[in-house]
């Protein structure tokens, strides 16, 4: 009796080729995406691609960039720039603290000139992966948070004591608000009303009325709070302080501070995520060398994943699989899978990697 193709050994090898096809497409699909790393020393934007985590060319941007994000529509990329040169990290005592000089903190602008030409916020086209121009954003700008319409850029001025307001379609400086020393973190409620300021040496947060620029709150925490991070609804917030090993749950409905957590020994606190369904906060430590994964309701530590050295910025893949996580002074970049919690991989970005942003393929 004839075979039909059906039974034919050719029909086996089709059908082994298509599923190979089909299991190659899918992968290309999941990992459509571009991560970039600002490279603090080199001055760079290093640009991997989400399905093989290679990576695939560098953009050179200015003078010592470190705040980065993209834009709602994931089209542009904004990068802090800042002439102010690079001070060496303090050393640390017999317990893992940084001894401080006095009047010198871990990332204090040193007594060297300053080149305050360079200092702006960088525009990056995402789709030619091409740098377009820089636009004045106030003195030494280190971190800024995007508008919810991506139309304006709230930006900490390290240096002044000040955060700028920019607008983000005509790159003029909207304007001015005092805060106080060392402005470092920028935040804006995922309702788009207030936006928040985070200042490292007396541990002040200040929520502003992103319409009237008016100061609706402020918070004192312990000191060098570096960043912040809300849950979706938008009720609370989390704020690390890096000097004592901390991360602070605020009301930011009411503008109080509700809890403070205390992280693993040896936790220095930066950058702080929240997973989009609300559940789980991850604190990367800085020089614990590690990412802290916490319940965002029970306020519980629940992991402690070993990644590179002194991680600061840290992010999601768009698809929620991966955090990536820039570690400086081991120039990587470390991936995270999120469903075992284990670092998988660590991609090489030369330059002193300071933060990292994910973003969508272009369709």
């Amino acid at each position: 009796m004839k075979k039909s193709f059906r039974q034919s050994p050719l029909f086996a090898i089709f059908c082994g080729s298509l599923l190979l096809w089909a299991a190659s497409v899918k992968g290309k699909i999941e990992g459509s995406y571009q991560i970039f790393v600002s490279d603090e020393h080199s001055g760079n934007l290093t640009v991997i691609n989400g399905a093989d985590f290679k990576v695939t060319t560098t953009i050179p941007v200015g003078k010592r960039p470190r705040g980065i994000h993209a834009g709602p529509d994931g089209r542009t990329i904004y990068v802090a720039l800042s002439g102010t040169p690079i001070e060496a990290p303090p050393k640390l005592d017999g317990n893992g603290n940084p001894i401080f000089e006095k009047g010198h903190d871990d990332d204090d602008d040193s007594n060297a000139k300053s080149d305050k030409t360079a200092d702006g916020i960088g525009i990056v086209d995402v789709a030619p992966k091409k740098f377009l121009r820089k636009i004045p954003a106030g003195s030494d700008p280190e971190q800024f948070c995007l508008s919810t319409d991506g139309k304006r850029l709230y930006i900490s001025n390290e240096d002044t004591g000040t955060a700028t307001v920019l607008d983000a379609t005509t790159g003029k400086i909207m304007t001015f608000i005092p805060v106080t020393r060392e402005p470092e973190g920028a935040g804006v409620r995922p309702d788009g009303k207030v936006f928040y300021i985070t200042c490292e040496t007396g541990g002040d947060v200040f929520a502003i009325d992103a319409e009237t620029f008016k100061i609706i709150g402020h918070i004192v925490v312990h000191p060098r709070p570096r960043s912040i991070a809300f849950l979706p609804d938008g009720s609370r917030a989390f704020v690390p302080s890096e000097s004592v090993g901390e991360l602070n749950v605020i009301d930011t409905v009411n503008q109080k501070l509700l809890q403070v957590i205390t992280l693993p020994k040896g936790s220095r606190p930066q950058c702080v995520l929240v997973s989009a369904d609300g559940k789980k906060v991850y604190v990367s430590t800085g020089r614990g060398g590690t990412v802290v994964v916490v319940d965002a309701n029970t306020y519980e530590v629940l992991n402690t994943i070993p990644v590179g050295k002194r991680p600061w910025g840290i992010t999601f893949s768009p698809d929620g699989k991966y955090l990536f996580a820039a570690n400086g002074p081991s120039d990587d970049v470390s991936v995270v899978d999120l469903a075992t919690e284990k670092e998988i991989v660590r991609i090489k970005s030369p330059g002193s990697p300071w933060g990292v942003v994910a973003v969508p393929n272009a369709k």
